[in-house]
């Protein structure tokens, strides 16, 4: 329910600083207001909305310093794991990491941002449990959830989803070479280019 919060907001559906009720939402979501709230209330402790009391609530979109912050924890975080992936992924966890670069190129084939997206969640999902990280990637599918309210992130960075792929391959390629050097690079350069991006265009 608070993915489907975050999905309104990225397509427009909900704006910020537009105060909305509980029963406004579960018209819009077709769902009862019960797990309305409870998302609300999840999203609330994530600063994503703010509640006012017998008012309803209101959208809160990240600012850049959010951003900048956001884009800190990941650099601490999936360098060091596209490293680890490198050297001590099995070949399952390798053969996965090819899968999603491949499935991203489809749906880019396929002209499916939907698929596309979804492909390559999962692909920095992959990258940081060929890691042993399981922590690391639920805290980063956490932060990638709040830069989503910003719309889609071709939109927000002002990337193609061809530039997008070509940032993604040479990490797969230094992963599976077991090039631990390159992969940390090739992450680095991704994740500050979309830093950059994000925070240019906010």
């Amino acid at each position: 329910m608070a993915q489907a919060v975050r999905v309104g907001v990225a397509a427009g559906e909900l704006v910020p600083d537009k105060t909305y009720s509980v029963y406004q939402l579960s018209e819009l979501l077709g769902v009862s207001r019960s797990p309305v709230r409870e998302a609300l209330l999840q999203l609330a402790e994530a600063g994503l909305v703010r509640i006012a009391r017998n008012r309803g609530f209101q959208i809160v979109l990240p600012t850049p310093h959010d951003i900048e912050e956001i884009i800190e924890i990941r650099l601490a975080l999936e360098p060091p794991a596209a490293r680890r992936a490198a050297q001590d992924g099995t070949e399952a966890d390798h053969a996965s990491l090819r899968e999603a670069l491949t499935r991203m190129a489809a749906a880019l084939t396929d002209d499916d941002e939907t698929l596309f997206w979804q492909a390559d969640r999962a692909f920095h999902d992959r990258l940081l449990r060929a890691a042993k990280n399981a922590r690391a990637a639920s805290i980063i599918e956490h932060l990638r959830g709040i830069t989503a309210l910003l719309g889609p992130p071709t939109t927000a960075s002002g990337r193609t989803l061809d530039e997008i792929v070509a940032e993604h391959q040479p990490i797969v390629e230094a992963v599976l070479a077991r090039d631990g050097d390159t992969a940390e690079a090739a992450m680095r350069n991704h994740l500050e280019r979309t830093g950059r991006l994000l925070v240019g265009n906010l």
